[in-house]
């Protein structure tokens, strides 16, 4: 908690700062994602991204898909396509900021890949979405958040491959592994906070509210010019 207030502390300072140049009221932002943005069983309205958009007088467009994943075409599965070809016909072209939240559906291709051929698979493909949107929407801004800090291999490895990625690209990541704030590795947490206590993806309404001052402050950090 005190990483989070010192973290939430120096955001509001730089937002302070440079208030004048961000103006994201009547922008319109795209969630790209998994079940983190679609929000599971729960409407998509109780999700901090949504509340966040909202509260900065923006236009929210949820293109998130429970299951989705950002390599590996899951349509066998029931989950549809990888992002890698979703983004392509569900963001819309006049879109301003683009979110990626993503790759926690990832993380099990990967911790039950013996040979890494999954590895290198996942790697591409995240530099094929982060190019392809870059590319299709030149004139959006790109952000990426990444998923908590399973206590699993694949999710330090998946995370660590984001921010290598969005950094050799210069793209903002919400780094929500580091952050600290969703503590999914304690029952009593996702008792309370998570959809389920044996869940560890998706937050209830008062789990996404834990992250709203974050994630608004990630919000105009992205939009400033």
């Amino acid at each position: 908690m005190k990483k989070l207030i010192t973290t939430l502390f120096a955001l509001s300072a730089f937002i302070i700062t440079f208030a004048a140049d961000s103006n994201l009221s009547g922008k319109t932002i795209a969630f790209l994602g998994d079940s983190y943005v679609k929000n599971h069983r729960r409407p998509s309205s109780e999700t901090w991204h949504a509340k966040a958009a909202s509260n900065l007088g923006m236009n929210y467009v949820n293109c998130g898909r429970n299951g989705s994943s950002i390599a590996f075409d899951r349509t066998r599965e029931g989950f549809g396509p990888a992002m890698t070809e979703r983004y392509k016909t569900e963001i819309p072209d006049s879109v301003d900021y683009i979110v990626i939240i993503a790759g926690h559906n990832d993380t099990g291709f990967i911790e039950n890949d013996a040979e890494q051929n999954r590895w290198q698979e996942f790697c591409t493909g995240l530099d094929t979405l982060l190019d392809g949107i870059k590319s299709q929407f030149p004139k959006a801004r790109l952000a990426f958040v990444t998923p908590w800090a399973v206590e699993r291999p694949g999710f330090t490895k998946v995370n660590a491959q984001i921010i290598t990625a969005c950094g050799q690209r210069c793209i903002p990541v919400l780094d929500m592994a580091a952050m600290g704030v969703i503590d999914v590795n304690n029952p009593d947490f996702r008792a309370k906070y998570f959809q389920g206590p044996n869940d560890t993806a998706h937050l209830n309404a008062e789990g996404h509210d834990l992250l709203v001052p974050l994630g608004e402050a990630f919000l105009q950090l992205i939009g400033l010019k």
